[in-house]
């Protein structure tokens, strides 16, 4: 996986290093990180990812190089380079194929917020959601939030939810924003450890995730804001996305909700490979490459049978290869 070549349109000068930590649209905040100092920035030229059909050139937790034009109290940054990345997430609109955005970057790991109620958790998003992390070489947890609110069904629900991703080899942690259940292990985890300790919390809308925030830290007020911009063809809002610092050290990335997660940049045949509880079996298929779809002595589909690969993620494998192969 190419985690990002970059082409820079702009005479370098004089020169520092920071870690973008919001982007609004045009205009950026930096700060150099782990100490929180932010300052504006714009971006010099055109900066484009090569090969890459994303919206965002930069993007949160981006590391990049800039010159410091300063004029008193008007003292304004210009981003000059993108450094190359560790990893970065990114995903495909469902309704725009071919257009990408990449969420952020460098992530030590991610947290994707679930709930099994209110709203109901979608496995299909979860499922492509995954594959992206481990596509991009991203740790990623699985957090159950609101079981402080879950009835006797939901928690079987929740129990059969589990089941499947522990199986697939996941970490996940079941917590309530609320009475503050579960809170704690979290807050370990974000503390800054060695270096910046970034993590990014994600999930579709209503999930709780900006309580889930305020609970791991009481100091920090997350709000999802969208901004009309209807001069933007084809794009009627433009979302913020923004880091925060934490009391204890390592810091946050907060990202709105998320309707759709549409893969990028994932070859058909590479696609089972990003599913662990796969990549765990297929290399005792008789045929390779194998799809693990009519193969005969596949082993993923004997593994599937005795129950070690459960029907639910791979129906879920399958609805992305049709999709990938649809596609092109």
């Amino acid at each position: 996986m190419d985690f990002g070549q970059f082409t820079i349109f702009a005479p370098m000068e004089k020169s520092s290093v920071a870690t973008v930590v919001k982007h609004t649209g045009s205009h950026y905040l930096l700060s150099h990180l782990p100490e929180w100092d932010p300052f504006p920035s714009v971006i010099r030229g055109r900066i484009r990812l090569r090969d890459s059909s994303a919206t965002n050139p930069i993007a949160v937790g981006d590391k990049v190089r800039y010159t410091l034009h300063d004029s008193g109290d008007d003292a304004l940054a210009t981003i000059e380079e993108i450094l190359p990345r560790t990893n970065y997430l990114i995903r495909r609109s469902v309704n725009l194929s071919r257009q990408a955005h990449i969420i952020a970057a460098n992530l030590d790991r991610v947290f994707l917020i679930v709930t099994i109620e209110f709203p109901e958790v979608k496995p299909a998003f979860v499922d492509r959601f995954l594959v992206t992390c481990e596509a991009y070489n991203i740790k990623v947890v699985l957090v159950i939030n609101k079981v402080d609110i879950y009835d006797r069904f939901a928690l079987e629900q929740m129990e059969i939810f589990k089941s499947i991703y522990s199986g697939a080899g996941y970490d996940i942690m079941e917590v309530s924003a609320i009475t503050g259940e579960g809170i704690e292990p979290i807050r370990e985890l974000c503390k800054g450890k060695d270096g910046d300790n970034v993590s990014l919390f994600s999930g579709v809308s209503g999930v709780g995730k900006s309580s889930l925030i305020r609970a791991i830290d009481p100091t920090l007020d997350p709000k999802i804001r969208e901004i009309s911009q209807a001069h933007l063809q084809g794009r009627h809002t433009t979302t913020f996305y923004e880091m925060y610092p934490l009391q204890s050290g390592g810091f946050i990335i907060d990202t709105p909700g998320i309707r759709g997660f549409g893969l990028v940049d994932i070859e058909p045949h590479e696609l089972s490979t990003y599913f662990p509880e796969m990549l765990r079996v297929m290399d005792n298929c008789k045929f390779m490459p194998c799809t693990h779809t009519h193969e005969p002595d596949c082993a993923v589909k004997e593994a599937l049978e005795e129950g070690s690969i459960s029907y639910e993620r791979y129906n879920s494998y399958l609805g992305m290869l049709e999709e990938e192969t649809k596609y092109r």
